[in-house]
């Protein structure tokens, strides 16, 4: 698998395609589809970076290390052409908030011993607590931490170092001058073991396994140094290609080597086999490349050439971000306006979990802090309800999302064409009480945060009539006999002061009757009626078991026919059936 870094040639390199796309999908209002939901501006779950601040404060930044430790933000910078008043070389130490300098070590050791102003070009390891190994012009080794007057340091014999590396104890470290790569002490630079290749001259150290791959770009290939040994152990034929290199570096989780060849980045696993090429396209070139073992992804920073006669040269570089595991995209590329290699290359620092990525612009001098949004993703969508009129209803929806998303209720009355916000709805849960006119309303809840908008399915109420499924409860009779009120499979209704109880239904009065419900039962004096009556009609329940009440005669049992006034009760199985007595009509 191959995956393509998606570049065009013209305005935004790699990351103006894709952001386009994005951009005109809204525009068009044509929402993308995700699953879980209605979709939204974009697929859901979708990581971007954000440039929240820049700062200037550190020089022309060469080099970028967050110390895991400490959590500061330590950057080697050469000093900046323009700014004649001053010299921002040394080692400057940096809130990663906000780029506030907490302090600059300016001073060195030069090859005698002489402390002077130096410029830091590579930073190579974080010390304990607090504090960077870092590789000073052009043969010097030095250690500082934050608040230092000044740095320790030594020289290296030899021509001048091209790279450097933490090395496989504490105490030491691996340098390369030009192809000789070798492993000196840290606090003297004494070498203690020393190989020299067949050429190039910058290498990445696997810790880990124990391993170097040092790449010769001249012949198009990289050495695998067995550490324990420092032999090389075996040869890795990399793409034909200009000579170009950009960076060597090794993915600490899973050993792949990634290295930046003119506009792609090529990548070996651990025992050297290819996994496959990110492609770039255009002018901008690979200089830099991080990775957070927390996402298991790498960040890669691509740089214009800065040469506008070249086709694709924009001057506009760009952040990629991709899964380690298949190098597949991870998050939306982001463009680096004005980030070119013309005075040197880029430098990129992770914070763990990838919460924010610091990126070097050498040209500009200055640090682009960039931040980790993820549109919202729906985790739960409000079901279908069916209530009766006048019942409460409750919708809950959820949603993940970086940052937190706010909500806000829709409803849409002509079955899901076109929704209006629900005002004062913006919680996670929304209960109101439904009344007739909202059914077959479509309600759903819409989430947002800066990386995009995310949507629920719809939930679709159903309105039913007040006694379709509650009923109303009928009222009893009074002592007088007026009938009370009936009702229709409802809950009991009260009795009058001489009925008995009934169950599901109201109770008759003494010398009346109430509004006994369908379903229920009553008692009283002639028994109960459906709907209730005045003056002693007699009526009946259907289903019901009557009581005799303290004042009556005569009690429905559920089996018993009573005949009152010219109608007939008949009893079934399954309750009161009121036989109506008809005359014949009749006929002129």
């Amino acid at each position: 698998m191959t995956p393509r870094y998606p570049l065009t040639p013209g305005r935004a390199g790699a990351a103006s395609a894709a952001l386009a796309l994005v951009l005109a999908t809204a525009a068009a209002g044509s929402p993308v589809q995700a699953a879980g939901g209605e979709g939204g501006e974009v697929p859901q779950g979708t990581v971007v970076y954000r440039a929240t601040a820049q700062f200037t404060t550190a020089g022309r930044a060469r080099d970028l290390l967050l110390h895991p430790d400490s959590k500061k933000l330590y950057v080697g910078s050469d000093d900046l052409p323009e700014t004649a008043g001053s010299n921002e070389s040394g080692l400057h130490v940096l809130e990663p908030a906000d780029g506030a300098v907490r302090s600059t070590v300016s001073q060195a050791p030069g090859p005698t011993g002489t402390l002077g102003r130096r410029a830091v070009r590579q930073l190579v390891a974080p010390l304990p607590g607090d504090g960077a190994v870092f590789v000073y012009p052009l043969r010097g080794i030095g250690t500082a931490k934050d608040g230092d007057a000044a740095a320790a340091g030594a020289w290296v014999p030899g021509g001048p170092v091209t790279d450097a590396a933490p090395g496989p104890g504490p105490s030491t470290v691996l340098v390369a001058q030009g192809s000789v790569l070798s492993e000196v002490d840290l606090a003297t630079a004494v070498v203690r073991r020393s190989l020299t290749l067949e050429g190039g001259d910058r290498f990445a150290h696997d810790r880990a396994r124990g391993t170097v791959w040092f790449t010769d770009l001249g012949n198009r290939r990289m050495y695998r140094v067995d550490l324990a040994a420092f032999q090389v152990a075996a040869t890795v034929e990399l793409p034909a290609g200009d000579g170009f290199g950009g960076f060597t570096e090794v993915d600490p989780e899973t050993g792949a080597v990634w290295v930046g060849l003119d506009t792609s980045v090529v990548v070996h696993d651990a025992a050297g086999r290819r996994i496959g090429v990110i492609e770039g396209g255009g002018a901008d070139m690979p200089r830099a490349a991080g990775f957070d073992a927390a996402t298991h992804e790498a960040f890669v920073v691509w740089q214009d050439s800065g040469d506008t006669s070249q086709p694709g040269s924009d001057d506009n570089g760009a952040l990629t971000v991709h899964r380690t595991r298949d190098l597949e995209e991870a998050a939306k590329p982001v463009v680096l306006p004005g980030n070119h290699a013309q005075l040197g290359s880029a430098a990129v620092a992770v914070q763990p979990g990838g919460a924010a990525v610091f990126v070097s612009d050498p040209a500009a001098g200055r640090i682009t802090r960039l931040e980790r949004s993820m549109s919202p993703r729906i985790t739960r969508s409000p079901g279908d309800r069916t209530v009766a009129a006048g019942a409460e209803v409750s919708l809950t929806a959820q949603a993940e999302g970086t940052p937190a998303p706010t909500v806000v209720w829709q409803v849409s009355t002509d079955t899901g064409r076109t929704w209006q916000a629900v005002p004062g709805a913006t919680s996670t849960t929304y209960a109101f009480k439904a009344v007739t006119a909202d059914n077959g309303r479509r309600y759903r809840a819409e989430f947002t945060n800066d990386a995009g908008t995310g949507r629920t399915d719809p939930a679709v109420l159903t309105v039913t009539a007040a006694d379709a499924t509650t009923g109303g409860g009928g009222t009893a009779g009074t002592s007088n006999g007026a009938g009370g009120s009936g009702g229709a499979g409802g809950p009991a209704a009260s009795a009058g002061p001489d009925g008995a109880a009934a169950t599901g239904g109201g109770a008759g009065a003494a010398s009346g009757s109430t509004g006994g419900p369908v379903g229920g039962s009553a008692g009283g004096a002639y028994g109960a009626t459906v709907g209730g009556s005045a003056d002693g009609a007699s009526g009946t329940t259907v289903g019901g078991t009557g009581t005799t009440s303290a004042g009556g005669a005569l009690a429905s049992t559920g089996t018993a026919v009573a005949s009152f006034a010219g109608a007939a009760l008949v009893l079934t199985a399954a309750g009161w059936v009121l036989v109506r007595r008809t005359r014949p009509s009749r006929t002129g």
